[in-house]
């Protein structure tokens, strides 16, 4: 009879539980896709299960005891670094009983269903109902995880996101930003005006065609046909998992660059899932992504950084013009990159500029910490939210569609996640920045529609590494120094004041 050793029985525990992820994600993924109205109710009950069940594993009496004489016996970094992410895990599960799973399961899928409906009604009274309940169910969620971790219930929520994340670091980084911003949007905006303005090519431009030249580019990127797949949803998002990585997108047959850039966006995201550690590690804590300050970062770091330079323009701009069979000074390279880094006060964080995008995720951030500390009541966010984008863009939503109700996240149960994706924009900017100094092929690469210079600097640098490292560690072995908001500034100086 062979024993397994504690460190061997916990990676068969964490396999299985990695495997009840991947079909969740999957099921996620129908839900926001293929799934009818009317199978909401069983798809909760299934996801409750599934999550339950995952829960269970990770939460189990005998986790501590194995995690304690694993801990003792290894010498590997990377086992090392598998068992940090195992304890972590432990933790959170550990803290929130089975049936708050359960109930919070269901929760979340009952007030993403209302959402759907109350979305383009613009109706925000009628999801209230329901998103009042998940909210109760978050917050006690996120006190047990606090006592856990001894952190504020925020950052027990934030720390499910991005680990190690606190507040009070992102309260810093995000005063730097709103100090920095407001002049700058005018600094950019005063530049815009100075040059001659870009012409929008005239639609329409239908949705198949669309997703035609949104797989073209996709295959360029290096996405793999094989193991993923491009669809429709209420909201853009990448999901899925290594081997089957489906992304999404929404197609707006008046404007056809939102929906592309979103593609291009979520390609960043599986680039990253499919780069991750395989082999030994694949379904260990230790081959996940660091973390979603770094995916964030991965995604913006294709989209913003790589697909809206000129290089990446001259590549495609005749693809472009190709697959709409366009002709005029519209589609030439040099108009199609002044489009695609226009500046502009808008709405919807999705469609936003690297320039007031920053803006669109402090007000969110601002907003989503007051909701779980529980200074502001759910009844008061329309005009909590209409406040921040007077006081930061200077503009007012015209209705909840385009204000509190665009995104999703909240009413899918994802509190605590929007920091990310500005910390993820810092973070592109330096990953880029360093990219390029490190091999000098990559730009030019990207000229002609080559990426394997970029994807090969990620991999051995970012994707490969997993979570072996911490987002500080591993931001530090990438680009030589911790996070640096001035590489972020540089960057936007550099572009929208040329």
């Amino acid at each position: 009879m062979v024993v397994q050793s504690a460190g061997d029985r916990l990676e068969g525990i964490f396999r299985k539980a990695s495997i009840l992820g991947d079909a969740l994600s999957v099921l996620h993924w129908d839900m926001s896709t293929m799934m009818p109205d009317g199978g909401a109710e069983s798809r909760g009950e299934q996801l409750a299960l599934l999550k339950s069940m995952a829960h269970g594993l990770i939460a189990a009496p005998e986790i501590p005891d194995l995690l304690a004489e694993a801990e003792a016996a290894v010498s590997d970094p990377w086992q090392r670094a598998n068992l940090r992410e195992m304890r972590r895990d432990w933790v959170h599960a550990a803290a929130v009983p089975a049936d708050l799973v359960e109930a919070l399961a269901r929760a979340e899928s009952a007030c993403e269903m209302v959402w759907r409906q109350a979305r383009p009604a613009a109706d925000y009274a009628a999801v209230l109902p329901t998103l009042r309940p998940l909210l109760a169910l978050v917050r006690e969620a996120g006190q047990a995880k606090a006592a856990a971790l001894g952190v504020g219930v925020y950052d027990a929520l934030l720390d499910q996101y991005e680990p190690d994340g606190r507040s009070a670091e992102i309260d810093a980084v995000f005063a730097d930003l709103e100090t920095f911003l407001p002049a700058f949007i005018e600094r950019a905006l005063a530049a815009q005006a100075a040059r001659p303005e870009p012409r929008l090519p005239a639609g329409p431009f239908p949705a198949e065609k669309q997703k035609t030249l949104g797989t073209e580019l996709m295959a360029a990127l290096g996405f793999d046909f094989a193991h993923g797949r491009l669809d429709t949803s209420f909201h853009p998002f990448c999901g899925g998992y290594p081997e089957d990585v489906r992304i999404t997108t929404r197609y707006d047959e008046a404007d056809f660059t939102s929906a592309l850039m979103g593609v291009l966006h979520e390609t960043g995201h599986a680039l990253y899932d499919f780069g991750l550690p395989v082999g030994r590690w694949r379904h260990q804590p230790v081959a996940r992504a660091r973390g979603m300050q770094m995916h964030e970062s991965q995604s913006l770091l294709i989209e913003m950084q790589a697909c809206r330079s000129r290089q990446f323009m001259a590549f495609a701009a005749p693809r472009m013009r190709a697959a709409f069979a366009g002709a005029g000074p519209e589609w030439e390279a040099e108009n199609l990159y002044r489009l695609g880094i226009r500046v502009e006060r808008g709405f919807i964080r999705v469609d936003a500029d690297e320039v007031t995008y920053p803006a669109h995720v402090i007000i969110r951030y601002r907003l989503e910490k007051a909701l779980v500390e529980g200074s502001l009541d759910l009844a008061d966010l329309p005009e909590a939210w209409n406040d921040g984008y007077r006081r930061l863009l200077g503009i007012t939503p015209p209705d909840d569609r385009l204000g509190c109700l665009q995104d999703i996240h909240w009413y899918g149960g994802s509190w605590g996640y929007f920091p990310t994706y500005t910390l993820g924009a810092m973070t592109a900017a330096q990953l880029f920045d360093a990219a390029t100094r490190a091999d000098p092929a990559i730009l030019p690469g990207i000229g002609r529609g080559d990426f394997a210079p970029l994807l090969a600097w990620l991999k051995t640098n970012v994707h490969g590494l997993g979570s072996s490292l911490s987002t500080r560690d591993l931001l530090i072995h990438a680009t030589g120094r911790p996070l640096d908001s001035g590489v972020f500034k540089r960057h936007l100086e550099r572009r929208y004041l040329d």
